[in-house]
């Protein structure tokens, strides 16, 4: 006997009132979440910020080493940190799941526990969405809102001449996280006997499975008094966000070689690959961190922040965009990070 429930023996408003029955809402904006034709938000006098992402099996995410609790938590995370790169405050998501035969009951509550997890940790409401079924994976697409007051919300089209640039938390983690997982997997399937021993690798494999919005970077520069002029997460690579930066606000910029935050578990394992570090850092993407300028007047506001590092500074865009070393050597980055299609 199988101790796992066929999603057919819930049905479609089965399934609903699951994930229903255990949302819990926080947000006053939130006048109706669950349960109706279209969820009833009423922000007042703010503006709202909206933004949207899917994740595919077999695309974005290999189920063979990606837990489905993490899997849900990192879906919510992902949204909200395109919420946190507009300098909003994320608020309320929908949730739509496409479901393949293969899953259960018990694997679905899995998967909502995780994105009952973050909207717990990020103070949102799940107010919605969609279920329907898949011939090929697991799709989930989420719509992140967030409410900003008017004037506040941070663009990438800001970025002025002589801003210095700045990230939060370090780089390159995730993706040397997934060169270990992919080489783990590997290595299960040649020998299914074999036990992966992770336990020197948790951080990277952390920044991979189950990466956080730098939600808390965003309330502390509000309290600090620091306003971007211009901001972007990093989700397809330090580099590539910097160009669209620049590319956006018709500015140049340089970063510094030196100044590129890195995590010594890393390093380290970069070098077990033997893969460069700084195109690691520059081009992995799925870091999840913040990318964003702001006038040298505010220098002394983040040069000593424990999660900003400065890296880099604008420039004139006839300058373009480069990597310096500490010789003072300047090379024309390349942006090399994922590409969608």
């Amino acid at each position: 006997m199988s101790n796992y429930t066929p999603l057919s023996e819930l049905g479609e408003f089965g399934l609903i009132k699951l994930i229903k029955d255990k949302v819990e809402l926080r947000q006053e904006s939130t006048i109706k979440g669950i349960g109706d034709d279209a969820a009833v938000l009423e922000p007042g006098e703010k503006q709202i910020v909206v933004s949207s992402d899917m994740l595919l099996e077999g695309v974005h995410f290999d189920l063979t080493f990606c837990p489905l609790k993490h899997l849900g938590y990192k879906a919510v995370a992902v949204n909200v940190s395109d919420i946190a790169a507009m300098f909003a405050k994320p608020t309320q998501i929908t949730v739509n799941i496409a479901l393949g035969a293969k899953y259960t009951v018990e694997a679905v509550e899995e998967l909502y526990e995780g994105i009952r997890l973050a909207c717990e940790n990020y103070n949102v409401d799940l107010v919605g969405g969609d279920t329907t079924s898949s011939r090929t994976g697991l799709v989930i697409s989420i719509t992140a809102i967030g409410e900003v007051a008017k004037g506040e919300a941070v663009l990438r089209n800001g970025a002025k001449e002589n801003d210095l640039i700045c990230v939060t938390g370090d780089l390159g983690a995730a993706y040397l996280g997934l060169q270990i997982l992919e080489r783990e997997k590997q290595a299960f399937m040649a020998d299914p006997e074999m036990q992966p021993d992770l336990e020197d690798k948790q951080y990277i494999i952390g920044r991979q499975l189950r990466p956080e919005a730098r939600m808390d970077v965003i309330h502390d520069m509000k309290e600090r008094g620091i306003k971007p002029t211009a901001m972007i997460d990093v989700s397809d690579g330090l580099a590539s966000e910097l160009f669209h930066i620049c590319a956006q606000s018709g500015v140049g910029a340089t970063i510094y070689k030196d100044n590129l935050p890195a995590d010594e578990q890393m390093l380290e394992t970069a070098m077990e690959f033997n893969l460069d570090p700084i195109t690691c850092i520059l081009n992995g993407g799925e870091d999840y961190e913040l990318l964003f300028t702001v006038p040298l007047s505010d220098y002394d506001k983040v040069k000593n922040h424990p999660d900003i590092s400065i890296i880099g500074k604008i420039t004139d865009k006839s300058e373009g965009i480069n990597l310096a070393n500490k010789h003072g050597q300047s090379f024309p980055l390349q942006a090399q990070g994922w590409k969608h299609f």
